[in-house]
């Protein structure tokens, strides 16, 4: 049996190694970067009491990823429903103004319409490119539950899409009309 300070010693590395890497599966997971830090935190103190249990350590990113998925779903159902539905949505801010960017966060912000175990499903197959079966053991459910989840979630994203973009011609058109009428 390895010493307490080795167990430190080996969980620092591991977290040192791995760090940016956990940190973009909790940014999947969330979509403020400040919750993010905070649920891989939190991952990394449960973790870091289970180390030992861990016998095969190039298991640890799938054990972090469940306890991220675990930990946000508490968050989730422990949250206060100070939400205010409205019919329109804020103008996303773009930092920098590439596409790239503005791709990321528009998929982040239409991420936000799914249910955490959508957003689960979608991060961990699209994102981490991980199998069907990977997904199913890491959420602890069928290939078959997968696979109908995904196909739910990406209706629902392509959905969404649609309507942001429907919702964008229609204020071109009112833009236009409204320019019209200044000349």
């Amino acid at each position: 049996m390895a010493s307490s300070g080795s167990k430190v010693l080996d969980f620092e590395e591991y977290v040192r190694n791995r760090q940016d890497a956990l940190l973009r599966s909790a940014r999947r997971l969330v979509p403020d970067p400040i919750d993010a830090q905070d649920l891989l935190q939190t991952a990394l103190v449960r973790t870091y009491g289970r180390w030992e249990g861990i016998a095969d350590k190039s298991l640890a990113d799938a054990y972090l990823r469940r306890v991220m998925i675990n930990t946000r779903t508490e968050w989730w159902r422990a949250r206060k429903l100070d939400e205010v539905p409205t019919e329109q949505l804020p103008d996303a801010c773009v930092e920098d103004g590439t596409e790239q960017h503005a791709d990321r966060a528009l998929l982040m912000d239409i991420l936000g319409v799914l249910a955490p175990k959508q957003r689960s499903v979608v991060v961990l197959r699209h994102w981490e490119q991980m199998s069907t079966e990977e997904t199913a053991e890491a959420l602890g459910m069928s290939t078959g539950t997968v696979k109908s989840t995904l196909h739910r979630a990406l209706a629902r994203l392509r959905q969404e899409l649609e309507s942001r973009d429907l919702d964008f011609h229609a204020l071109e058109r009112n833009e236009r009309g409204q320019e019209r009428c200044a000349a």
